[in-house]
């Protein structure tokens, strides 16, 4: 870019601003960089938002033909608000002056009397993406690594910088609400079909698209649809002024309502409400309301969601800073578990070997991914086709020979393990990462059959694979530390999130599943409904019943795992045996504890009334709540019992591991967490002021 002159680079030249450079080009247009100074990342610190404010008094008094904003990080565009500056208030109202600040700014953008564009590539999430929607125009960079979201639901807020009234009048109502009650992100082509950005190019034009739509003074036609998406997105626009607003978020409400309960997650509820009464402005919203920022704030569910993301943020921490760039990986095994890891792999853009004993057992894994694929990678064939060229059957197994991973995914046998690894070591390569995804055995039982046992890490995957984000790398007593290191930086390439953990049975999650789940089984042997049980722990919050869970993993797994796992003393159900015994084994098999059809769970429609399927007594303690506190008591016994044999580091990884890899409810803040906090009116119940949560 041929500029004229540059205003601003940065405070050590003595210019003002420290985190934007203003470049003024020949032909008038400006260019506007934010390159937060000492971070990765661009965040909408205060500081940051009070030099955009200056920025925008120097082009007020020396206004541009037209205004490019753009990253100067290569790692994305903004990433949102500051989060840990966010976290660091003390009290509502300074929340408040800064989403006062931040909507003022953007309005003030939307108001400049020139075009302006937001140039995104990479990440572009939450305040980075009200920013961009307060422009004119959007061009996205047409790469994986670009996404636009509005998350701030996952943190128990609501996009409050405009968001919530300028992404619904730009897509439409149900398309924006959707987005932001779930805060999912959409890739660049997803974008441009949404309208929500006007067109997505390569990088290497990306200038060259920014300067030509702002010269064009008008949006892209984009053919047909697109230009009827676009009519069809005011017309409704128009109508959800009148009466069907109304409409629209009572369905919302519903849907909602359907997925979590509003006494633990209220912020999407918040987010309805403030679109539909209050046209998206959160600061009109009266401070007696339950979707007023004031209110949001307060709850637990804010500051225990908040709370999860810095957990969420310390678990991507393992693998920074590490250069182990796997480009093969081998995975032995093309069961659910193995197919499904090989698929994860290549989806991310690895080349994957598949081995097993033969193409017919490989086949329903490659069918798979090829579903897997194309749920991912719609609207986009040439990758899904891509993606099934990087997964190559291997019968034979010759890619262990090339592989950087190896990754050994069959059945629990320790025998079977040890011999399978055992080869795998005399045909891997030397500096081969060679890794177990055993569930339950000891990782120094199977190295006991290698050469060199401290070749072997653990790399734990959670089924289903491709939506559970959590992986244990697991360190055995004589594990070569480097390779726990460069097994984190490989969970960090699958986009997954890294548990360090300590050998022992089940290291961390099964460990802790494994005494709860046994407990809602003892509930059902004493004549509990699996339904009733099941509906308990889910209106708790947990993401699938305890019973459903075990029928999910297989009753042979879990009796496996319960005889393994079982805490000192107690005993696996005689039923899950009889059932096991009779080749039940649940979903895998169509009938466990349910009867299941097309891979659901076939349960009662009837509510809960005390009574049971069987007609028999209830077990002691039949309410809701007294079943929920009943089976997660050795849930919370066995997470204790974890942090103090050291399997992991502390609670708050215990905390973290069990959220992400077990889907315990986040609003809580993690087992360990939420149970101390649970025991604080029992503890400080003679004290008018317990303890506080700071």
């Amino acid at each position: 870019m041929n500029a004229e002159s540059i205003e601003q680079t940065n405070g050590q030249s003595g210019q003002p601003w420290q985190h934007w450079q203003l470049e003024r080009a020949d032909d008038g247009l400006g260019w506007l960089t934010l390159d937060c100074a000492g971070a990765a990342a661009n965040t909408l610190s205060q500081a940051v938002l009070g030099e955009l404010d200056q920025v925008l008094d120097a082009l007020q008094a020396a206004p541009v033909r037209a205004l490019v904003i753009r990253s100067g990080k290569s790692a994305g565009f903004i990433a949102g608000a500051n989060i840990d500056e966010f976290s660091a208030f003390d009290s509502s109202a300074a929340v408040r002056a800064l989403v006062e600040r931040g909507w003022q700014l953007f309005e003030r953008i939307q108001r400049l009397p020139y075009p302006t564009l937001a140039l995104i590539r990479g990440h572009c999430l939450g305040g980075g993406l009200e920013l961009a929607l307060a422009c004119r125009y959007r061009l996205a960079v047409d790469e994986p690594a670009t996404r636009l979201a509005l998350p701030e639901v996952m943190l128990g807020i609501v996009p409050a910088w405009g968001g919530m009234k300028r992404l619904p009048a730009l897509i439409g109502a149900p398309a924006a609400l959707d987005l932001m009650l779930t805060g999912k992100s959409v890739d660049a082509r997803r974008a441009r079909r949404l309208g929500l950005v006007d067109d997505a190019v390569p990088w290497r034009v990306a200038d060259d698209a920014a300067r030509i739509l702002l010269a064009q003074g008008r949006k892209p036609a984009g053919g047909l649809l697109a230009r009827l998406g676009r009519w069809r997105t005011r017309a409704l626009n128009w109508a959800l002024n009148g009466v069907l607003r109304q409409q629209v978020a009572n369905k919302a409400r519903a849907q909602t309502a359907a997925k979590v309960a509003r006494k633990h997650y209220p912020a999407p509820y918040a987010i309805i409400d403030i679109w539909a009464r209050h046209g998206g402005n959160a600061l009109a919203v009266p401070a007696s309301d339950p979707a007023a920022l004031e209110h949001l704030l307060e709850t637990p569910t804010t500051r225990n969601l908040l709370r999860v993301f810095a957990l969420q943020e310390r678990l991507k921490s393992f693998a920074k800073g590490l250069d182990f760039r796997p480009r093969h990986v081998h995975v032995v095994g093309a069961g659910v578990m193995g197919g499904d890891i090989a698929a994860v792999c290549a989806l991310r853009g690895l080349r994957v070997s598949l081995q097993d004993q033969s193409m017919e057992r490989i086949a329903p894994a490659m069918a798979r991914a090829a579903k897997l694929f194309a749920r991912r990678l719609r609207g986009d064939p040439r990758a899904q086709r891509a993606a099934l060229d990087r997964l190559m059957p291997d019968p034979a197994g010759d890619g262990v020979a090339q592989a950087d991973v190896i990754i050994e995914a069959i059945f629990e046998d320790l025998d079977a393990k040890r011999t399978l690894l055992a080869g795998l070591e005399q045909r891997a390569r030397a500096d081969a990462l060679l890794a177990s995804n055993t569930s339950s055995l000891r990782l120094e039982d199977i190295a006991t059959a290698l050469q060199q046992p401290a070749r072997l890490v653990g790399i734990h995957f959670f089924n289903p694979v491709p939506q559970l984000p959590l992986v244990e790398v697991v360190r055995g007593e004589q594990t070569d530390p480097l390779l726990v290191r460069q097994a984190l930086g490989f969970v960090r390439a699958l986009d997954k999130l890294p548990l360090p953990v300590n050998s022992a049975p089940g290291f961390l999650v099964n460990a802790v599943l494994a005494p709860y789940m046994l407990e809602a089984l003892r509930c059902v042997e004493e004549g509990g409904a699996p339904a009733d049980i099941d509906a308990a722990l889910v209106d708790f919050g947990m993401a699938i019943g305890p019973v459903e869970l075990v029928d999910t993993v297989g009753l042979d797994i879990a009796l496996a795992a319960g005889r393994t796992l079982a805490a000192a003393g107690s005993r696996v159900p005689a039923q899950l045996e009889t059932l096991v015994a009779a080749g039940k084994l649940g979903r895998k098999s169509g009938e466990g504890y349910y009867r299941w059809q097309q891979g659901k769970a076939v349960k009662p429609a009837a509510a809960r009334s005390g009574a049971t399927q069987t007609g028999s007594e209830p077990p002691a303690g039949c309410s809701a709540e007294a079943l929920a506190r009943r089976i997660l008591a050795p849930l919370y016994q066995a997470a204790d019992a974890c942090v103090a044999a050291a399997v992991v580091a502390d609670a708050d990884l215990a905390d973290a591991g069990l959220i992400f890899g077990a889907g315990f409810p986040p609003w809580s803040g993690g087992p360990l967490h939420h149970h101390r906090q649970s025991l604080l009116p029992e503890l400080f119940s003679a004290n008018e002021n317990p303890p506080s949560d700071e």
